[in-house]
């Protein structure tokens, strides 16, 4: 019966949790009255690629909010060194489409923190041309940043997990996707690729991450503004159903939302985030 079969799972996920919880416990304090510390608290443990700016420093900053361990990479060290002043996260300087450097950054992470429970994949650029002036050199360097990284990052973490002695009953992946893995305009070859490899991918790694606990979803988001807001016009504000532009916040939340550890049948999917705007029937009027 079905009943009985989610039954079985949650008692089983309790009693992996509870062996995890066991082994990575914190050592006892002293009894102090007026302390409210629980010795058995622990921080989730996040990396996020591409962390400096925009998005990915949204993100950063949020998880940093709920108290977790955050680290992050980015190319740009100048934004990096100020995000991580501002949040308190820790800055890694590493070019995700660099397998080396973006590997190391993960190994050292794993010999400080042991594990890392949170992977956002969000490392990404965005360039257009038309398809005439697109050299082939162009379309694989747009992959090897948007697409690559994801699957390095998700194989190093499988890796890890799979060299445990104790299993962590925790994990999750999200990759950063775009509403252009289903929508298009001319001159986005390179990038419309990327992300509908980001969204097959993620449904991919869902099933062959099950086994170490880890749940792999994608967002994708549609206009999000990451500077200048209030510049923006009324007419693209209203053209939204939600009658706004989205921000990056509205991404990190549904990040932080995804991670919540009683979400984990969350998995496998892709959450558009736009406003409502991929819902829209749009004809041009004579």
């Amino acid at each position: 019966m079905a009943d009985n079969y989610i039954e079985k799972q949650y008692e089983q996920y309790q009693a992996r949790k509870a062996a995890w919880e066991k082994a990575h416990k914190y050592g006892k304090k002293k009894a102090n009255a007026s302390s409210s510390i629980k010795p058995e608290q622990k921080q989730q443990r996040v990396f996020v690629t591409g962390g400096a700016e925009g998005i990915g420093k949204a993100i950063v900053k949020a998880f940093c909010e709920k108290n977790c361990l955050v680290a992050f990479c980015d190319k740009n060290e100048a934004s990096g060194q100020q995000t991580a002043q501002e949040t308190g996260a820790t800055f890694y300087p590493a070019d995700v489409s660099d397998k080396d450097a973006l590997e190391s950054c993960m190994k050292n992470i794993f010999k400080e923190w042991g594990d890392i429970d949170i992977i956002i994949n969000n490392a990404g650029i965005s360039e257009f041309s038309p398809i005439t002036e697109t050299d082939v050199e162009t379309f694989d360097k747009i992959l090897t940043v948007n697409l690559r990284p994801a699957f390095i990052t998700s194989r190093l973490l499988a890796l890890h997990r799979q060299s445990l002695p104790v299993p962590n009953p925790y994990g999750r992946i999200i990759n950063i996707c775009s509403t252009r893995y289903l929508m298009s305009e001319p001159g986005s070859e390179g990038y419309a690729a990327s992300k509908g490899g980001i969204y097959s991918l993620t449904h991919a790694l869902a099933l062959s991450l099950a086994e170490w606990h880890i749940t792999v979803n994608s967002i994708a988001p549609g206009w999000i503004q990451t500077h200048d807001y209030e510049q923006l016009r009324q007419e693209d504000h209203t053209q939204h159903p939600s009658g706004r532009v989205g921000k990056p916040e509205d991404i990190a939340r549904m990040c932080v939302f995804i991670c919540q550890e009683e979400n984990d049948f969350i998995n496998g999917e892709n959450i558009t985030i736009d406003g409502g705007m991929t819902k829209k029937m749009i004809y041009v009027e004579d």
